[in-house]
């Protein structure tokens, strides 16, 4: 039998519901950064990130000796009195897959390129050929499929947007689709065997589309009647507080939504600094229990005038210097006619002015023009003032400071099609304002926030690419594979770029993921040997094992080039 740490049924909470219920039943992953070969070392980071709290810990196999080495690592851990369920990550190797299996309780492997390969070729396949890679994929999958069975083993079927096999991208496109279509292609094969311990993730480095590919992996599972657990995680998310806002939105958007079952929150950081950032995240989770609110509104919410042709809505109170990053602003500026009022709501625009209300029984309503938009707390559709107002109207409800405020405001909102600016001042900034207004944003429900410190509210929008005010720096976590020391690397990458708002730049240790989960990055910084770094510019290799010395150099001569550098200020 599979061990039951790493079996865990998928909740009977799913897309459509909202109450999570009960304790969390949510178990941490996390995947060690050393080198594979090294056992001691693996061992040691290991039993850390176990003590810390992870409930499964994943090691990289990239040959067919790490593989063997896994047995090493387990029967020290064991040695050592450690019994946490052991991953194996496989990229490339089907030999590798075979001898990991029987060391440790799950492999995982990567349909992406276990049987496939990516070189973004093009080609069109017809019906009959493309039945023939599947029979292809059938053959070679088979083996680890019986193998896994025999030995009572788990598999995860771990999707990356970013390296989406060249078969699935000519069919489907480099799409959240392409993404559940090629792990349902392995899940059918491992089920003709009637093996069903199985696995499923679909990780992306851009949270929408990572988001937007588990609700479409949930939909396909109810049509054709499969339940199988699924892991979440953000993959390339970075390091600080960029990579912790990216992981808590799209993993905590999902469980809120009942999907998840182990989740990983990635970061270029020690693995063991993974571990309490997933624990607050699923203590905050918790805390949504029980709503009271049976049913879920829909996914998406119409963004309706005055404000349809703003992407976002960022307001700031009372701070006048980030005003370059704002479309509206409270400020103390009085509106004429309305003497002593500190509210008044100010929008670039000479006419878009507007007052901020508790309610629609505030006469100083009465004083705006019909042109002036009114900021109003309590919304009541049968209000008498209602029908005369509701074109000019936003709402702004007010988020307590805890998470399930996000369900009291869904059900506030979502009967009505008005612009909603939430007012997150009373939100903790580093778990509950990423949960509650990164969740809402993802589901268009919100379209901007009230903050007490406008880079609060821009790093959201950051890390969901809504709003670009800095650079989107995607950045691998690491692991056993990586080619340089990915943290100081990252760290000297952002400082020497940090000013150029708005470029995409991809710093990945290995080419596991390189190339594709980079693809709509502006320039990638690559490891590609000992010593050797690879530069591209989107898809294309630009320079090709360049001394590690001198790829940052070179990255910013590359920039230059292209017209993209500024000097810092």
């Amino acid at each position: 039998m599979i061990v039951q740490s790493l079996r865990r049924r998928t909740r009977e909470v799913r897309v459509g519901d909202i109450g999570i219920g009960g304790s969390n039943p949510v178990r941490i992953q996390t995947m060690t950064i050393a080198d594979t070969m090294n056992t001691l070392e693996v061992v040691e980071e290991t039993i850390a990130c176990y003590e810390a709290g992870a409930e499964i810990v994943r090691i990289t196999a990239p040959g067919w000796q790490d593989a063997e080495n896994l047995g090493r690592i387990k029967a020290e851990l064991l040695r050592r009195g450690c019994h946490v369920p052991l991953v194996a990550d496989i990229h490339f190797s089907p030999r590798a897959a075979l001898i990991a299996v029987e060391h440790v309780e799950k492999v995982r492997i990567n349909p992406g390129n276990f049987l496939d390969e990516k070189k973004f070729k093009q080609r069109e396949y017809s019906d009959l050929e493309y039945q023939a890679e599947l029979e292809r994929l059938h053959q070679g999958f088979k083996e680890l499929v019986l193998k896994a069975k025999q030995y009572g083993r788990a598999l995860r079927i771990g999707t990356n947007h970013g390296s989406l096999s060249d078969r699935i991208m000519n069919r489907y496109g480099d799409t959240p689709q392409g993404m559940v279509e090629s792990a349902i292609e392995f899940i059918d094969i491992a089920r003709l065997y009637d093996f069903h311990d199985l696995v499923i993730s679909m990780k992306a480095s851009n949270v929408s589309v990572m988001v937007e590919a588990y609700r479409l992996l949930v939909q396909r599972f109810e049509e054709l009647g499969y339940d199988y657990p699924l892991h979440l995680g953000v993959t390339e998310s970075g390091e600080g507080r960029e990579g912790r806002i990216k992981s808590i939105i799209g993993i905590g958007a999902l469980l809120l939504e009942g999907i998840g079952d182990t989740i990983r929150v990635s970061l270029t950081e020690k693995s063991v600094n993974e571990i309490p950032v997933a624990q607050a995240l699923l203590q905050a989770i918790d805390s949504c229990a029980d709503p009271g609110i049976p049913h879920s509104p829909p996914l998406q919410r119409r963004l309706p005038e005055p404000i349809a042709k703003k992407e976002l809505i960022v307001v700031q109170q009372l701070d006048t210097g980030a005003t370059e990053h704002v479309d509206y602003t409270l400020s103390d500026h009085l509106l004429a006619g309305i003497p002593g009022k500190q509210t008044i709501t100010k929008m670039y625009h000479p006419d878009a002015v507007g007052l901020q209300v508790p309610d629609l029984d505030a006469a100083d309503i009465d004083s705006l023009s019909e042109h002036h938009f009114v900021l109003v707390r309590c919304l009541d559709r049968q209000h008498p003032r209602y029908d005369a107002l509701r074109n000019r109207l936003i709402h702004t409800p007010v988020a307590a400071d805890k998470s399930e405020s996000y369900f009291h405001i869904l059900k506030e909102i979502s009967d009505h099609n008005h612009p909603v600016l939430l007012d997150c001042t009373s939100l903790d900034p580093e778990i509950h304002l990423p949960l509650v207004a990164g969740s809402l944003l993802l589901r268009g429900h919100i379209q901007g926030l009230i903050t007490g410190r406008a880079t609060e509210a821009l790093d959201i929008f950051q890390a969901l690419r809504l709003r670009l005010f800095k650079p989107d720096y995607i950045s691998c976590p690491g692991c056993g594979r990586t080619l340089f020391e990915l943290q100081s690397t990252t760290r000297l990458i952002k400082e020497a770029t940090a000013h150029l708002k708005g470029l995409k730049i991809a710093i990945m240790g290995c080419i596991v993921n390189g190339p594709g989960e980079m693809a709509d990055a502006d320039y990638g910084y690559v490891g590609a040997g000992p010593g050797k770094i690879h530069l591209y510019r989107g898809r294309d290799m630009v320079k090709k094992n360049i001394a590690t010395a001198e790829a940052l150099p070179e990255l910013i001569e590359l920039i230059r080039a292209d017209g993209h550098w500024q000097e810092p200020l």
